[in-house]
């Protein structure tokens, strides 16, 4: 076998969100396990634990790529931990690991991996997050049609 043989999906969002948001990560996660999707994101709190928190509760992969050395970091729902010690340029990692990547909430490292994975020409779906980059991204309403436009815009 070459490769992964599930799609990858990136959730990327804040660490500190709004429960509205988080409770938006955590269906989002639970749709994409569902969807038989590996969910990468970087492995801490809020966004990032509520959408594995969503996934691991269903049987998906939940795969989180730590800023810092030291696996413990990571939150309780990560199947497969990556402890970088790179910090925020772990960012990069995530994004180039993931088919799309759909970022839920605002936050400024949000912010930059959608600009990773613009600049990288990866399908990016906004929910609830920075639709001042609408232009190159696709907005949605809600985390069903978040799953399948992503899944829509991976390319096999």
């Amino acid at each position: 076998m070459n490769g992964p043989s599930h799609p990858r999906v990136a959730v990327v969002g804040p660490g500190e969100p709004p429960a509205d948001v988080r409770a938006l990560a955590e269906q989002l996660g639970r749709l994409l396990a569902e969807a038989g999707c590996d969910l990468y994101c970087g492995g801490l709190g809020g966004v990032m634990e509520a959408a594995c928190r969503g996934a691991f509760e269903a049987g998906g992969l939940t795969v989180g790529v730590l800023p810092g050395a030291d696996a413990a970091e990571g939150n309780p729902y990560l199947r497969v931990v990556v402890a970088t010690g790179m910090g925020e340029a772990r960012n990069l990692v995530i994004v180039r690991s993931a088919q799309a990547v759909i970022a839920v909430g605002k936050g400024y490292g949000t912010l930059s991996e959608i600009a990773f994975a613009l600049r990288l020409g990866k399908p990016v779906v906004l929910l609830h997050s920075w639709e001042e980059v609408a232009a190159d991204a696709r907005v949605v309403a809600s985390p069903e049609e978040a799953v399948r436009v992503a899944l829509g815009a991976i390319v096999p």
